[in-house]
């Protein structure tokens, strides 16, 4: 066999397998891992799940002023159904003053937090905030 018949018959391996990997069974695994529109389940550890991923995102977490969070609900996000919070928070510069309060939607998929939206506006739009004092009380 030369080389370009095995390069054929790779090509055409590959596309059989494609094929195998198509159709219903495959967007049951994409729904899966993507949440897809299926029934999300509610982020039961959303706080604590939230507070560790904000010590790794600020750069410095110590003296978070102001902070108060949405608790999740669903929405609509890029044609899927999302639970999202918002959190609202203002974090303190080197020099000790503090920032304008920023507004951040927090979206989750499979009842996990998936990704942080810096643009929240009209995902927050009329969320009722709460206070939030676990955030203000970070330690490094």
């Amino acid at each position: 066999m030369g080389i370009t018949t095995k390069c054929v018959v790779i090509l055409l391996l590959g596309s059989a397998l494609a094929a195998c990997a198509g159709g219903e069974d495959r967007d049951a695994v994409f729904n899966i891992d993507s949440g897809g529109n299926a029934n999300q389940p509610f982020p039961d550890n959303y706080r604590p799940e939230l507070l560790a991923f904000m010590r790794t995102y600020l750069n410095n977490p110590v003296g978070v002023h102001g902070a108060v969070m949405a608790d999740p609900v669903q929405r609509t996000v890029g044609g899927r159904m999302r639970y999202v919070s918002c959190l609202r928070f203002a974090p303190r510069e080197s020099d000790g003053s503090y920032r304008e309060p920023r507004e951040r939607a927090i979206l989750y998929v499979n009842g996990r937090l998936d990704r942080v939206a810096e643009n929240a506006g009209e995902l927050c739009a009329g969320a009722v905030y709460a206070p939030f004092p676990e955030l203000e009380k970070l330690t490094r």
